[in-house]
């Protein structure tokens, strides 16, 4: 029993408190999953810039040379024959040639409009990782908290337990009680010892859970802020406009139909001709010691431009199966948005009410905290004056810490509820909380 109390009153004696903007700002910047999606966004705004978006010409340089060694016999026009053996000739080339597109049926300015708006998508989808991810860190946080109230009810009741049992001994002695007396309460005593054992293997468990959503940034010991502060001044009406306008799940909905309509544009674009200028600098050696040869070195450069044009004027049907089947997807994406927009005003609504409920329950459980502890009291006052039995002392004493599990599980349901509702009218990361 002596090792059992000693280990339960072996508690770190300076612990920080980790406020939650310390662990809001903690995870925004050591979250490996907030991370790769600012990665992602980072890749997205490369691909919306002007290197990518086909309104640039392309360049490219050429180079070559060759040697060619033949053994030659030639007539000449008097009738002589000329054998020319081993006769070497050495060619050298090199070129800048230019390739730019002038018009392309308008794909390249729709191309470029759906990059800038996929660029707008990861962002939007970095955006519902952060709120993930917070609504996330805040669950586990506020679990501590929890968990932590609950180790100091359980404290409480423990200390309790052992005041009954140093009474019970001395009444023992004294031989007001049964050795029976003691045993009930040293059983007690080894049954909060237990539970307080268990939450405290517990709250350390969900701590390392929160500091793995913050990338492991904060490696002590510490505590959190067990003083809540409800948004009470929350407008149903408003949040609902909000949601319609800031749900990012809403967003990606229409971000997602405004790349389709782009791709759709894009398809059409084929139905036009593309024109493109091409242009060359070009620098051509040539060196022959063969005695049969005209001239035995040649150079020549020169600039060379010119346009072409290329109409695919029939492709056997593909590009308009290509445009029909987008507006069909593209159809297919409005209507889904529709529905998304009744599930997630469903969603709220069950949020709110969810939220308006564990606020009330909340309040009857503050209430029920008080008529608890003056149950208790007054068992307390009257199992001193052995008015009532340790039974129904016990009673009282597991009914108080009942009422206070239940109240603070209420307290904590009551504020992840109204961080629901925040998430769903795309608010979550707009208040301070």
């Amino acid at each position: 029993m002596t090792c059992l109390v000693g280990f339960l009153g072996a508690i770190g004696s300076a612990q920080q408190i980790l406020s939650t903007d310390e662990a809001v700002k903690l995870t925004l910047e050591h979250n490996y999953g907030i991370k790769i999606a600012t990665n992602t966004v980072e890749i997205a705004d490369n691909n919306q810039g002007v290197l990518n978006s086909g309104y640039l010409p392309t360049l490219t340089g050429n180079a070559g040379a060759s040697i060619d060694v033949q053994n030659t016999e030639g007539q000449l026009a008097n009738g002589d024959t000329r054998v020319a053996e081993g006769a070497e000739t050495r060619r050298y080339n090199a070129s800048i040639n230019l390739n730019y597109t002038l018009f392309d049926g308008l794909g390249r300015l729709y191309n470029y409009r759906r990059l800038k708006e996929q660029y707008q998508l990861s962002e939007l989808e970095a955006r519902e990782t952060i709120e993930t991810t917070m609504l996330q860190m805040f669950t586990i946080y506020y679990s501590i908290a929890q968990l932590s109230e609950n180790t100091d009810a359980l404290e409480q009741t423990l200390e309790i337990s052992k005041e009954r049992l140093t009474r019970a001994g001395y009444q023992f002695d004294y031989g007001q009680n049964t050795r029976l007396e003691v045993l009930n309460a040293e059983v007690d005593i080894n049954n909060d010892s237990i539970n307080l054992i268990n939450i405290r293997q517990q709250l350390r468990n969900t701590k390392r859970d929160l500091n793995v959503v913050m990338g492991n940034a904060y490696a002590e010991d510490f505590k959190v802020n067990t003083d809540l502060n409800f948004l009470l001044q929350l407008d149903k009406e408003t949040l609902l406009e909000k949601m319609k306008a800031n749900n990012v799940t809403l967003l990606q909905t229409q971000s997602n139909i405004n790349i389709n309509q782009f791709d759709i544009k894009t398809s059409k674009a084929q139905f036009l001709p593309t024109v493109g200028l091409v242009g060359s600098y070009g620098w051509n050696e040539s060196n022959n010691n063969s005695p049969l040869a005209f001239t035995l070195q040649n150079t020549s450069t020169g600039v060379s431009a010119g346009l072409n044009l290329t109409w695919n004027l029939f492709d056997g049907g593909s590009t308009i199966t290509q445009v029909k089947n987008a507006k069909i997807l593209l159809e297919n994406q409005k209507l889904q948005q529709e529905q998304l927009i009744l599930d997630i005003e469903r969603n709220f609504n069950n949020a709110w009410d969810d939220y308006q409920n564990k606020l009330v329950i909340y309040r009857v459980q503050e209430e029920n905290i008080k008529t608890s502890e003056n149950n208790f009291e007054r068992t307390q006052e009257k199992f001193k004056l052995g008015q009532v039995t340790s039974i129904e002392f016990r009673q009282a004493q597991l009914n108080l810490l009942n009422a206070e599990l239940t109240r603070n599980q209420a307290k904590y349901d009551a504020k992840l509820a109204e961080l629901t509702v925040l998430q769903i009218s795309g608010e979550l990361l707009n208040i301070q909380l």
